[in-house]
């Protein structure tokens, strides 16, 4: 195990914490020496983790103060999931399961407009590899593959609404629909992660054979 590791940890707690800190202030908290602070900076600076700001007082030199950057705030612990979900149970309690189907047939038009125009003319090759790129940017781990019959796997190793498809089906069977309406062509979900599989996977008809 990495044992600097733990100093840069107690570093980016310390940044969340303080919200801006100095070397000096940092080498102080750690009781360590403000070189071995500029090294774990180095390295966070290097992971885009961390970002500086010149402060100029009214006497004395200028001081570099350092702060987290958004891509540290993903490093911390997050319960989106619950919110989500206790929205979505307000939801039905007031309004009923239609709102729901409403809310998230919504959210399926959203995303088909959103990438649909980096499907339009393509053929169902190059759709696909869309599909798997837009897939990577938002979280799901997927890859694909090409089964004996021409017909493409889609696999997806993670499911980030894995928490909300568990409690609302919905979710997974809007996916589904996006897939089908992107790709243009028939779509079969063979094994999901909600209902206790390794991974999501789907079978896109290739008609094109």
């Amino acid at each position: 195990m990495n044992q600097e590791a733990p100093t840069r940890k107690m570093i980016l707690n310390m940044l969340k914490l303080k919200s801006s800190l100095s070397v000096s202030e940092m080498a102080k908290q750690l009781n360590i020496t403000e070189m071995a602070v500029r090294r774990h900076l180095n390295t966070l600076d290097r992971d885009e983790l961390i970002t500086s700001d010149l402060i100029r007082k009214a006497m004395g030199r200028p001081t570099h103060v350092y702060s987290l950057t958004k891509k540290a705030d993903d490093l911390f612990p997050k319960n989106y999931h619950k919110f989500t979900l206790d929205i979505l149970d307000e939801l039905v309690s007031e309004f009923g399961n239609d709102a729901l189907d409403k809310l998230f047939e919504g959210r399926e038009n959203k995303l088909f407009l959103k990438y649909d125009n980096r499907m339009h003319g393509k053929d169902l090759e190059t759709k696909v590899e869309k599909l798997v790129e837009i897939q990577k940017e938002t979280g799901y781990m997927a890859e694909c593959d090409v089964d004996d019959e021409g017909n493409y796997i889609l696999m997806e190793y993670n499911c980030p609404i894995a928490q909300v498809a568990d409690q609302y089906q919905q979710a997974c069977e809007c996916e589904l629909s996006l897939f089908k309406k992107l790709l243009e062509t028939d779509v079969k979900r063979t094994e999901c992660i909600v209902k206790g599989g390794n991974k999501c996977t789907y079978v896109v008809k290739n008609n094109e054979n």
